[in-house]
């Protein structure tokens, strides 16, 4: 029964996944339908992000609502975004869908972390929440690439419409498989903040953004880097990141055993060093094919590797929050994503190279791997 509920648990986080990433590689033929450029299209991916920002809202005003209620809530909002996104008909519509697509993203992964953590059995609370990320690590090694195809050949509204199928399944296997647990403790509005006086959450969202910045940086650029400096074809490409998703799906579970064995923040501090030289090493040896595509499965390891850890952490460090402080690192992540866009964007506007974009990120991901060991030394390390 445990298995099954982790596995519809994941089974969100799949259709989130979808929902996400299939839009960087439908964004063309979306322009082209709607008669909108490039750039204006970029404005869905954004859309999305800030609902993911403020749909981890949502759970401050649901702490009075058992789990299996606000997860099936969520779903509902899964489904609804995506049906809207799959009939829209201008900018301004999809744009809303967009929106609405995102809210129930960070909350789904803060309170599926949290049933995830009670379902599992002494020991094995990192590998549960691994678990049910594992979704979205399907997602991008499987989900996107047929979302990719179908609006190639179909019709990208067809990648909404299965998202939507997607969440409509979620909510039956809701109902059964999730059993009913006790609310959370009622702290009121105000108490679900308190955590953050202490600076162990802070500690643990910068490591969580500057982290994921920093891999952002260049994974943001992958497709140029890997057609104008590692020599692949366009067609290659395509391979090569479902081998990239493949590094997050062994990360993932890595990820999670490695936490249940030692401690989060030491494993997650090791991972973000990991990928540091890593970065680093895809800036120098970008030119050498088979050693960047190699290099790429190993960074989207670390990625992933990290998450279940970090995931579980704010967990463990925001008493009387936790619906708030599980959510907030899908908002640290998500900020992570925009930042290292950002900053590897920099780089290209500045003619420096597609490899550069990974230079930027070394020293981002050496600060995520610093606000990690910083908190191992003062908030794990006294503990062991």
């Amino acid at each position: 029964m445990v298995l099954k509920s982790l596995i519809t648990l994941s089974l969100g986080t799949f259709a989130l996944g979808m929902a996400e990433f299939s839009m960087m590689g439908i964004l063309p033929d979306v322009a082209s339908a709607l008669h909108i450029s490039i750039a204006e299209a970029g404005h869905f991916i954004a859309a999305y992000a800030i609902g993911v920002f403020f749909g981890a809202w949502l759970l401050v005003l649901s702490y009075r609502l058992s789990p299996k209620t606000i997860l099936l809530a969520l779903a509902t909002l899964i489904a609804l975004g995506n049906i809207v996104a799959a009939l829209s008909l201008g900018y301004t519509t999809l744009l809303l869908a967009r929106f609405i697509s995102g809210l129930p993203h960070g909350a789904y992964f803060g309170i599926g972390s949290i049933v995830a953590t009670k379902l599992a059995s002494p020991g094995r609370s990192a590998q549960a929440v691994a678990m049910m990320i594992a979704g979205m690590t399907v997602a991008n090694l499987l989900g996107v690439p047929v979302a990719t195809w179908l609006s190639l050949h179909l019709s990208w509204r067809l990648v909404f419409l299965l998202v939507t199928m997607v969440a409509i399944v979620l909510v039956f296997a809701l109902k059964r498989y999730i059993p009913e647990m006790e609310r959370l403790p009622n702290t009121g509005i105000l108490g679900q903040f308190r955590f953050l006086k202490s600076a162990a959450p802070w500690l643990i969202l910068a490591a969580t953004a500057l982290g994921n910045g920093g891999i952002f940086c260049w994974f943001s650029y992958i497709s140029p880097l890997l057609t104008h400096v590692s020599g692949f074809s366009s067609n290659q490409v395509s391979l090569l990141m479902i081998l990239a998703g493949a590094g997050m799906v062994v990360g993932n579970w890595c990820g999670g055993r490695l936490s249940d064995r030692y401690t989060p923040g030491e494993v997650a501090a090791t991972l973000q060093g990991i990928a540091a030289i890593t970065l680093l090493m895809i800036f120098l040896f970008a030119g050498i094919g088979w050693l960047s595509a190699a290099l790429m499965c190993l960074c989207t390891f670390c990625l992933f590797a990290f998450s279940a850890p970090q995931q579980l952490l704010l967990l463990q460090h925001s008493p009387g929050g936790a619906l708030l402080g599980a959510a907030s690192v899908q908002m640290a992540f998500n900020l992570g994503n925009a930042l290292g866009s950002y900053n590897g964007g920099l780089a290209i506007s500045h003619h420096l190279g597609y490899q550069y974009p990974a230079l930027i990120g070394v020293p981002m991901a050496l600060l995520g791997c610093g606000c990690l060991l910083w908190f191992h030394r003062r908030y794990e390390y006294q503990t062991i």
